[in-house]
């Protein structure tokens, strides 16, 4: 189906004739939680309940966690073009049900359906076939060693990795996670955000029927207190992946030293700056990519450029452009199949960011948004805001909001900018906007991010590596860095002279 032919009112009819299953997926089958507990899921665009989710502990993740270690010897063995054809299978599958999967994207988080149905699930389905072409392409060495010996490093996969999934784009970081690890050979137990496990579930269920053996991914559905916990605990547990806060990482590393030392790859919070020159060429799509990199996906995003440092003699006719390219990112409703912002993940969530909103209106200034908007009868909407006024110190520069609300700051000169930026405890990301090609080597080099977009902001791709430096974590998604994450290098020493 044509996602751009769909009406509004066709989405709404999909969803209102969706059957979803919310039991978790162990050994290749729905399962329910051993004790037989639900918790509903509901969903932040009208505030109705889609699933009942399997209420999973510590036992059933002991469950997955056998079927995944039963099933790591014949999937590790199964050798690199097997494991390719199969994931890109799985691919093709999802591909049929794209459409699906976007739909359960935007019901569940709040996502306009426009951008599920052309940037999330394709994305995913990318990811996925972009790491099934890199599994037998992978290469060991033959180091130099003295005479009469020869040494083969092979790159091994782990056994069986955990993952933790943050609910702002579901389906697609989990595949960051899930297509290096199956990839490599390791076999997986994957937590989705408890706010956003349908499309998750529904890819493993896609993933048996294409092929994908039974145990090689397992979804543990549940709150981070229990599954979460019990998976960072867990001692057959070789690997653990994890996408979202800082204070959670900060967990997930005292479990790791108390139960086995497992392999972390953290990805932890960000609060990232666009800085913008005056010698920018173009000012207006520098505005227009401000108010993407801020706004987009309704600021729920971790690398989100909600700090934005303008020189002075550019200030006040900056503000202007982006308060017009702000528009673009309005509330509409997420099953219109129109541009704009969707809803926030709940409303509780809405009522943090406006509490952020309020403090900003009292220690400075809103320079434009700031309101809260009810659609469908949900109030989990906030229109895009942007702060003013506020010092380089205040909290709405160094903590992380997650929503639709960026600061404006100016600055002096290049230095100052530059400790500005690096003024935060986090290094995820930053963006530079200049014509001068030295300024943007130079402030490139020194900006403590894992990622600089110089002229666009929040630059991305399957072929380069995404992740921070500081308090936002260590280990990469993305590219063929993401496979340290799941392997090892082992040394074979052989010597026969």
């Amino acid at each position: 189906m044509n996602t751009s032919t769909i009406l509004a009112t066709d989405w709404q009819s999909q969803a209102d004739a969706l059957s979803i299953d919310g039991s978790a997926f162990i050994n290749g089958r729905r399962t329910s939680a051993g004790d037989q507990l639900t918790r509903p899921t509901i969903s932040p665009v009208d505030g109705r309940t889609l699933a009942e989710l399997a209420a999973c502990r510590g036992a059933d993740v002991d469950v997955a966690v056998a079927a995944a270690r039963r099933a790591f010897p014949s999937w590790s063995r199964a050798g690199a073009e097997q494991r390719k054809q199969v994931l890109l299978t799985v691919a093709a599958l999802l591909e049929q049900h794209a459409d699906e999967l976007a739909l359960l994207e935007t019901l569940d988080s709040g996502k306009p359906i426009l951008q599920t149905t052309t940037v999330d699930v394709p994305g995913a389905i990318s990811t996925l076939r972009w790491y099934a072409e890199a599994a037998d392409k992978q290469s060991g060495e033959l180091p130099a060693v003295p005479p009469g010996a020869t040494a083969l490093v092979t790159r091994e996969p782990l056994g069986v990795v955990a993952a933790v999934v943050p609910w702002n784009f579901p389906l697609e970081i989990a595949v960051w996670k899930i297509a290096p690890a199956l990839a490599a050979g390791n076999t997986m137990v994957l937590k989705p955000a408890e706010q956003t496990s349908l499309s998750v579930l529904r890819l493993a269920e896609l993933a048996a029927e294409a092929g994908l053996p039974d145990g090689v991914l397992n979804i543990i559905t549940g709150t981070g207190r229990e599954v979460g916990a019990a998976l960072a605990h867990h001692m057959d547990v070789d690997a653990m992946a994890f996408t979202g806060s800082t204070a959670v990482s900060r967990t997930l590393l005292e479990a790791s030293g108390k139960s086995n030392l497992k392999r972390l790859s953290l990805e932890a919070g960000g609060k990232s700056s666009n800085i913008i020159f005056a010698d920018t060429a173009d000012l207006a799509t520098a505005a227009a990519k401000a108010a993407f990199g801020a706004f987009y996906n309704q600021g729920q995003v971790c690398s989100a450029n909600s700090r934005i440092l303008v020189q002075r003699e550019i200030h006040d006719e900056f503000a202007s452009l982006l308060a017009q390219a702000a528009e673009d990112y309005r509330t509409a409703d997420p099953l219109a199949g129109l541009e704009g912002n969707g809803s926030l993940i709940s409303r509780a969530h809405a009522d943090d960011v406006e509490g952020w909103i309020v403090r900003g209106r009292t220690d400075g200034e809103v320079l434009f948004g700031g309101e809260r908007r009810e659609v469908r009868g949900s109030n989990a909407y906030l229109e895009p805001t942007l702060l003013g006024g506020l010092p380089g110190d205040h909290d709405v520069h160094r903590e992380e909001i997650f929503g639709p609300v960026a600061v404006l700051h100016a600055f002096e000169t290049e230095a100052e900018a530059v400790s500005l930026a690096n003024a935060t405890d986090y290094g995820l990301a930053a963006s530079v906007w200049t014509s001068n090609l030295s300024r943007a080597h130079r402030v490139a080099g020194d900006l403590l991010a894992g990622t600089v977009s110089v002229n666009t902001v929040d630059a991305l791709g399957n072929t380069t590596p995404f992740g921070g430096f500081k308090q936002s974590g260590f280990g990469r998604d993305l590219s063929l860095h993401a496979f340290d994450n799941y392997t090892a290098p082992k040394t074979t020493w052989i010597q026969f002279g």
